[in-house]
């Protein structure tokens, strides 16, 4: 289990594989030093890495492992925040590049998800693109710097929404942020536009969302409703949202697996917009898909953190959708 001492949605995993016999073993990269010693050997005529990891409360052979859960661990750099920006970014590289050159090379192991194909599928460009090719309903979408671009296709479409590639980075306070889907229009757009790129979306006359978590097989789905009708429901108080289970039409349960292995993944959280009833494929409209996101909170996060426990120990189960 590669994340953070501090990782409530890994701890449920972590329970659920213990249930099951299995050994675990938390690792967090970014405690390299006297908290995580490793030496790790590759001899003549072998081909898999072997030697020991060791962490202040467990010690394995890398050789062993069978699979490995890559949520979200501590940055290499927080490790050595007290050196100076040179020697800190010498010591970063080397970290990740020698001991997460093995974490991410063990051969024998199942990878929930790899972070070649975390970083692969991580560009909504490349997921709308995919989106489209498997024969989801997508937005019309404009990515651009130019002004004129943009007014022409805010006058084309009417409602058009702004969307941020990637949230807020983290300020001197150490606190990052959310920059959430937001209506615009062409006469606020100026050339400040220019200034880097932007995403535009036509906007869908959506009756609901749904948010898709997909764990080898196994698909859970829960429709999602704002009290006051958000245009973005992650903005307002998560607690006051409604969770609803929901039927996952066949021809787009298929395509979300078909995304999954187009990219080598395992797993991953897909956004979808819904029209009219939602009971149609094409009222599905495919938004992003995050190889890496959280389900913690969701109402069937005990059930997904069983089909991640299953998964990782060696026991998938048949595709099954939670909606049904």
């Amino acid at each position: 289990m590669v994340t953070a001492l501090e990782d409530v949605t890994a701890d449920r995993v972590i329970e659920a594989l213990n249930e099951r016999g299995a050994t675990v073993v938390r690792v967090d990269p970014g405690d390299v030093g006297p908290m995580l010693g490793f030496g790790f050997r590759l001899g003549r005529g072998e081909s898999v890495w072997h030697g020991r990891l060791r962490t202040a409360s467990r010690e394995v052979d890398v050789e062993a492992v069978t699979a490995v859960y890559c949520r979200r661990p501590t940055p290499y750099t927080a490790r050595f925040d007290h050196l100076d920006r040179q020697t800190r970014e010498f010591a970063a590289a080397e970290a990740r590049h020698g001991l997460g050159g093995v974490l991410h090379s063990l051969r024998r192991a199942l990878y929930v998800n790899h972070p070649a194909a975390v970083a692969r599928a991580d560009f909504k460009p490349a997921q709308l693109q995919r989106f489209a090719a498997l024969g989801l309903r997508v937005p019309a979408t404009l990515i651009t710097n130019d002004v004129k671009e943009a007014q022409r296709f805010a006058a084309e479409h009417g409602l058009v929404i702004y969307k941020s590639f990637r949230g807020w980075p983290k300020g001197p306070d150490g606190c990052s942020g959310a920059i959430w889907a937001q209506r615009i229009e062409a006469a606020t757009l100026d050339d400040s536009v220019s200034v880097t790129a932007h995403l535009f979306q036509a906007e869908i006359p959506k009756t609901g969302d749904v948010r898709v978590t997909v764990v080898g097989r196994r698909i859970f789905a829960q429709r999602i409703t704002a009290p006051d009708g958000a245009l973005d429901w992650r903005r307002g108080d998560w607690d006051r949202l409604v969770h609803t289970p929901v039927v996952v039409p066949e021809s787009v349960r298929a395509a979300l697996h078909s995304y999954l292995a187009s990219f080598g993944l395992v797993f991953g959280c897909f956004d979808f917009a819904l029209t009219g009833e939602g009971t149609a494929p094409e009222d599905w409209w495919a938004i992003e898909c995050n190889p890496n996101g959280q389900w913690g909170w969701l109402p069937d996060a005990p059930a997904i953190a069983a089909a991640f426990a299953d998964i990782l120990n060696g026991e998938e189960t048949e595709d099954h959708d939670t909606g049904e």
